[in-house]
């Protein structure tokens, strides 16, 4: 993409590309841990996607409208060492209350990509906002690629607590990341002259009065649902059908090769479609096709009893769909309101999507 010829745009690939890699490292293999390690019910392991999301959907709006206040840099480096102590403490518990105070950390403290948006939203002209934040979704393809491929593999061979441990040190570098190379894009004069003028004042007139936003964040919120009903179940779904009779290790490697498939429609998305897509259909109707892409993919995993077609097939024509829609549901998002605020929107965003993401995990961990 042109833009990563800019160095900002590059450092912040390389920031969320690795932290996302310590998140996928990880997070794929979450729910087997809990249910080898601590005997977790379904309704538990469901309870422990859904606290992250929960603690995040209260954080978010006051992450974002922090970083309007005090700076880009202050919150997302703040945010990542969150997610490193989390790590760890996910790496070390012995019991399950633990492990769920542990997710909640990593999610009040999860600022990480609402901040790194708000970061591509100041430097970013209107014109290419899209493009723009289809770098974040790129880094999450190419971390989505190596991470449930490098966290099966490592617990297939090792010790199942060791993912936890390489996600907590994976991290630790985004911060060294962030500290060193990363520039404010919201430096201290622009912030004090937002607020001399009450122009970073967010008020809630501003989303429940904005008829376009309030649609935004109803689609965002639908379209996290499903994909956490997903992301809830898969795990599970594919030790019971698709990897039924097969050992821990051979699960454990395959459901992070399945995984990989999502990262590689990701990154295929952003490098190759994102753009001509753009130019040709525009946003609006790019979060259409998106929306059918992935309502196709979801179809087919309950038809195929094969992991290789539900991964080379299934996942990644989900992949396809959510890499072309949310970019532009995103950048609707922040166009939506007035630049001066773009952090909190970006926050009330990520809220509406955290609130699809509690509901859809909780739903997708119940019996049938």
């Amino acid at each position: 993409m042109a833009l990563l010829r800019d160095r900002r745009y590059l450092v912040l690939f390389l920031i969320v590309f690795v932290n996302f890699l310590g998140g996928t490292i990880v997070l794929p293999m979450l729910p087997l841990y809990a249910q080898r390690h601590f005997e977790a019910s379904p309704e538990q392991i469901s309870m422990l996607l859904a606290a992250y999301f929960a603690a995040q959907f209260l954080a978010a709006p006051v992450l974002g409208r922090l970083s309007d206040k005090f700076g880009r840099l202050p919150v997302l480096l703040y945010s990542q060492i969150g997610t490193v102590l989390s790590f760890f403490m996910m790496a070390v518990a012995q019991d399950f209350a633990v492990l769920l105070l542990a997710r909640v950390l990593d999610g009040v403290t999860g600022g990480n990509v609402i901040v790194a948006q708000a970061y591509v939203s100041d430097i970013t002209p209107k014109e290419k906002r899209t493009q723009g934040l289809g770098i974040i979704f790129m880094a999450f393809g190419l971390g989505y690629i190596f991470g449930p491929a490098l966290g099966g593999l490592v617990a297939a061979i090792g010790n199942d607590r060791l993912p936890f441990f390489i996600g907590a040190i994976v991290t630790i570098a985004t911060v060294l990341l962030t500290w060193f190379l990363l520039d404010e894009s919201l430096p201290k004069a622009k912030r004090l002259e937002r607020k001399v003028q009450g122009r970073a004042t967010m008020k809630p007139s501003e989303i429940f009065g904005n008829r376009s936003l309030l649609i935004i964040l109803l689609i965002g919120f639908c379209a996290q649902f499903s994909i956490a009903v997903l992301q809830s179940t898969i795990a599970l779904y594919a030790e019971e059908e698709l990897f039924r009779g097969a050992g821990e290790q051979t699960i454990n490697l395959g459901v992070g090769l399945m995984l990989t498939c999502i990262g590689i429609g990701q990154f295929i998305t952003q490098i190759a479609l994102l753009r001509p897509a753009l130019r040709r259909f525009g946003e609006r109707r790019l979060i259409v096709i998106g929306d059918l892409l992935r309502a196709t993919g979801m179809l087919s995993v309950i038809l195929f009893d094969s992991p290789v077609l539900v991964g080379a097939f299934s996942l990644i024509l989900i992949a396809l769909g959510s890499g072309l829609m949310m970019p532009s549901l995103q950048a609707l998002a922040t166009t939506s309101g007035r630049e001066e605020i773009s952090g909190g929107v970006l926050g009330v965003y990520n809220a509406s999507t955290s609130l699809g993401l509690i509901f859809g995990t909780a739903l997708g961990g119940r019996p049938i």
